[in-house]
């Protein structure tokens, strides 16, 4: 019996770390999250007895490297080698250049396939492991056609970074369908790129083990890496756990909440059920507050004290941090027009908002201030041609609640946060 493990995606250096930034309490934890996940591979590796390592590209997050990182990485790597076992990793689209696998000696137990594609027995068994790492940060072509054909009457594996035929949250890299890699013959493809575990295949196998360590609410819940097992020429595989952080969304219906201590009661309840379903050890969680309420005033009026409630609330669970609230609260229905002052000035406003001028006014102010964010962070903003009007408009309807929900609580004792 052989046992490999297949990973990709580690992102060492992650900007998940930007998220520390706004709770210094989290820092910590946020900064070693990535390097954590790598260590629980190496660990599993060791307490598997496993024959090698296969990390499927972007080991690292970017160009930029720390001396913290390199001597991190050095000494999870010489861990490995002290157990004999091998790793086998192709660069991708991330770390395609980089300066730490080109300028440090890597232990020996460490292969790095090259651009051009390659294949190396494992010693002492049939099990070929065929790779081709990216040349440079764009492979916008398929790169199937370095692989050199199956060694017969063996195991192939290849590994590959690729975003197959494409992905919605991923950009196009080396691009290849499903059926292309069952066509090349191998037993097992070993995937990277795409950051959500999904198994393609079982004849071959074809496996995107997915991120071993979140980094945002987009890549939530608890993360994993793959065990392939080879058994008498069968290949089986198995998920084990490698996230120490997740991510995660609660959904609290407000309907029937009649008061602030009511609310308090009900997401106490809430986040204290999620703590039991967490996997990992600690959980980053945004709150959606939904629903049709009579108070969505008094909710929109005191957001800001809701947020700062919800952070202790989830602080005294030990275990949860808050990483957002939002509202997405309805009013209740009205059975006839609203003609009191602040009804009239709704009216208006919505009138205003509706006026081209308004508009046109609004996208140049988004566009000023836009302007002075990096190319990156405004791409991600204003990713089509309708971005902006979108965004002017969500901005602008924002501000109509909360100026309403402002002016509607003047004299009011308001809710107790």
């Amino acid at each position: 019996m052989i046992k490999l493990i297949h990973t990709a995606d580690v992102h060492l250096d992650s900007p998940l770390q930007t998220l520390a930034l706004r709770d210094p309490d989290l820092r910590e934890k946020v900064q070693c999250a990535s390097r954590d996940a790598f260590t629980r591979i190496v660990e599993q590796a060791i307490e598997q007895r496993v024959t090698a390592v296969l990390i499927a590209g972007d080991l690292f997050d970017g160009a930029a490297r720390s001396a913290k990182t390199a001597a991190f990485l050095l000494a999870e790597l010489d861990r490995l080698k002290q157990a004999n076992i091998r790793v086998f990793y192709i660069k991708g689209n991330h770390d395609a250049e980089n300066p730490l696998t080109g300028e440090t000696s890597l232990p020996d137990n460490v292969y790095v396939f090259d651009g051009e594609g390659d294949k190396v027995q494992l010693e002492g068994c049939d099990v070929w492991i065929h790779g081709v790492s990216f040349s440079e940060r764009k492979a916008e072509k398929s790169l199937l056609g370095k692989f050199s054909t199956p060694v017969a009457d063996a195991i192939n594996i290849g590994m590959l970074h690729t975003s197959l035929n494409g992905s919605a949250s991923h950009d196009v890299y080396a691009p290849c369908t499903v059926q292309e890699l069952i066509d090349t013959g191998f037993d097992y493809w070993a995937l990277g790129h795409i950051h959500k575990r999904q198994v393609h295949g079982e004849a071959p196998w074809i496996v995107m083990p997915g991120i071993p360590q979140g980094r945002d609410i987009g890549e939530p819940g608890p993360q994993s890496a793959t065990l392939i097992t080879i058994d008498d020429g069968t290949v089986t595989t198995s998920e084990f756990p490698t996230s120490s952080i997740e991510f995660t969304t609660l959904l609290l219906d407000v309907s029937e909440v009649m008061d602030a201590t009511a609310l308090q009661s009900l997401a106490k309840e809430a986040l204290q059920q999620l703590v039991v379903s967490l996997k990992s050890d600690d959980g980053i969680v945004r709150v959606r507050l939904q629903g049709q309420s009579a108070l969505r005033w008094q909710w929109l009026r005191d957001q800001e004290q809701w947020l700062e409630s919800f952070k202790l609330l989830c602080r005294e669970t030990d275990r949860l941090w808050m990483e957002k609230l939002i509202f997405e609260i309805d009013d209740m229905p009205k059975s006839v027009a609203d003609k009191s002052a602040l009804g009239e000035l709704s009216s208006l406003m919505s009138t205003i908002r509706g006026e081209q001028a308004f508009n046109e006014e609004a996208v140049a102010l988004i566009n000023e201030v836009l302007s002075a964010l990096p190319a990156s962070e405004r791409a991600k903003l204003l990713p089509n041609e309708h971005s902006q009007q979108e965004l002017a408009e969500s901005l602008s309807g924002q501000g109509e609640e909360q100026l309403l929900a402002i002016m509607k609580g003047v004299g009011d004792k308001g809710i107790s946060a």
